[in-house]
Parts: C-alpha cells; sequence; structure tokens
C-alpha cells in the first residue's frame, strides 16, 4: 500500500495542530491505538479518545463518535480496519471544523478518501503521526 503525496512540509504542517481526535483509541497499552495517543499526549496534544466502548482512556472521557466531541477537532486519527473507515468519514463531515482526517499505517479506503476531499478535508493515510512528529518534529 502506498502513502499519500503529502510531502515533508506538509506533514510538518499538519502535526501542528493539536486537537486530535483518535477513532478506536484502546485501554491495551500493547495497542498502536493506546500508545501512539499516549505519544501525542506525552508530546502536548489535545487528545480526545472516541470509542463507544469506553467511558474513558488515559484519564480522558471517551465519546462514542466524532461528531459527539462538544471542543474543537482539527485532526481525526482513525485506527479502524479500512473497510470501517467511510462510516468515520460521514461523522466527521458531521462534526464541521475538522481539517484533516489521518489513517494510521496500514489503513487507507478509496471511497472515504474521495469523500472527505469532496467535503473540503485533507487526508493522510497509511502513516503513523507518532512516526511522523519523530521525524519531523523532535
Amino acid at each position: 500500500m502506498d502513502t499519500d503525496k503529502h510531502s515533508a512540509s506538509e506533514i510538518q504542517r499538519v502535526l501542528q495542530f493539536k486537537n486530535i481526535a483518535v477513532v478506536g483509541m484502546s485501554k491495551n497499552e500493547g495497542k498502536p491505538a493506546h500508545f501512539v495517543p499516549k505519544y501525542l499526549i506525552d508530546h502536548g496534544y489535545n487528545v480526545i479518545p472516541v470509542n463507544p466502548t469506553v467511558n474513558e482512556i488515559l484519564g480522558r472521557k471517551s465519546y462514542p463518535a466524532v461528531s459527539e466531541i462538544p471542543e474543537d477537532v482539527d485532526v481525526v486519527d482513525v485506527f479502524r480496519r479500512s473497510e470501517d473507515v467511510p462510516s468515520v468519514i460521514d461523522d466527521a463531515i458531521r462534526k464541521k471544523g475538522i481539517k484533516v482526517i489521518w489513517m494510521q499505517s496500514g489503513i487507507y479506503n478509496e471511497e472515504a478518501e474521495k469523500k472527505a476531499k469532496e467535503n473540503g478535508i485533507e487526508v493522510i493515510f497509511n502513516r503513523c503521526m507518532m512516526v511522523e512528529h519523530r521525524q519531523y518534529l523532535q
């Protein structure tokens, strides 16, 4: 699977956004969906868990959907199977104000990318926010 065509400077620009909703965030410390958001928190990001099966992760309130988050969200970081991404995009579009959909490593859905872009949302895919942050901002 390829990655998107963002340049280093474009990735660095996106990494400046600080309000990150993490869809599929996990309580399981061994999963990337737990340790990547924890890394982001440790590096100054406002991470908002989105997981309908838990009330709280890492001491932060978890929401059942992005559209139910009361505060502003800049980036939706997706830790869900590729086939589940279209419903995440639909929900993100309802939220309004989302700037970027970031599909983590190994995740991509062409239909979801197209719909997000049609709604003015930038799309990054098959990249890890933690890896990119380490590469460009440390």
